[in-house]
């Protein structure tokens, strides 16, 4: 059984069609790199792996059952943009979400509990990187800094699925090596199901075990939005005959993508 399966899945949204016809199954330990055009429907697709879009048809299957039709535990997100509390320091805003699922009503724990849950957030901070840092806030820390916060809290709810939205898109690329690296050993140690939506076609093949492009098959000169994008090339990165076939994928796609 894989853990999850996309079945026939179509969005649109009024008559704009975004997505059509897609028929993906994802084993659990895949890292899935979505790359192609802006406005193809790949971030589309991520909200609604995470719950906070629904499909106009179809349906989405994570263990064989229903995706919960809004985010939860099992699926964690790291965006673009650093979603991190700017009024908490690194330790407050990783504990924060453990705080409030202990506490709904404050938000805080005492005692044994959280000293427990210190500890837990401890660890994370330590795994990104940011053991020196517990302390301070957002502001004084560095935009990579600020994505490995990101990181550590979505970390804190152990998700069976980590969902990336371009979340290297703003770094240097000295960082984004940097964060590369780190997202790898996330992935490795805590056994994650990562779906990452990249532009950079380089950077969904060094990273993905798997790489979705996503590209509009039909076109309608008379009706430009009648037809959504599909998935036109699912490779698996580990078979040597398919990084052949997915270089040439790239050299096609590439200027398309930095042209969107």
């Amino acid at each position: 059984m894989s853990l999850l399966k996309i079945d026939n899945v179509w969005k649109s949204y009024g008559e704009v069609q975004i997505l059509e016809r897609l028929n993906l199954n994802v084993e659990e330990g895949e890292f899935v790199s979505m790359v192609g055009a802006s406005g193809c429907g790949k971030t589309t697709l991520l909200k609604m792996i995470l719950g906070s879009e629904e499909a106009t048809k179809g349906q989405i299957l994570l263990n064989d059952k229903p995706i919960a039709p809004e985010p939860n535990e099992e699926r964690g997100i790291v965006f673009q943009k650093y979603s991190v509390f700017p009024h908490l320091s690194v330790l407050q805003n990783v504990m924060i979400a453990d705080e409030f699922s202990a506490s709904s009503f404050l938000g805080r724990t005492f005692g044994k509990q959280k000293k427990q849950i210190k500890q837990k957030a401890l660890e994370f901070i330590q795994a990104v990187g940011l053991g020196h840092a517990t302390d301070k806030y957002p502001h004084q820390l560095s935009g990579g800094m600020q994505q490995r916060l990101a990181i550590a809290q979505a970390l804190m709810k152990s998700p069976k699925i980590l969902l990336l939205d371009e979340p290297f898109g703003a770094l240097d690329p000295g960082i984004r090596k940097d964060m590369h690296q780190l997202i790898r050993k996330v992935w490795k140690e805590n056994k994650l199901t990562i779906f990452m939506v990249t532009h950079d076609i380089q950077e969904g093949f060094e990273l993905g075990s798997r790489l979705w492009v996503f590209d509009k098959v039909r076109h309608d000169p008379q009706a430009p939005t009648a037809y959504g994008a599909q998935i036109t090339y699912d490779l698996k990165l580990n078979d040597s005959k398919k990084q052949l076939e997915g270089q040439a994928i790239a050299e096609k796609f590439s200027q398309k993508v930095v042209n969107s």
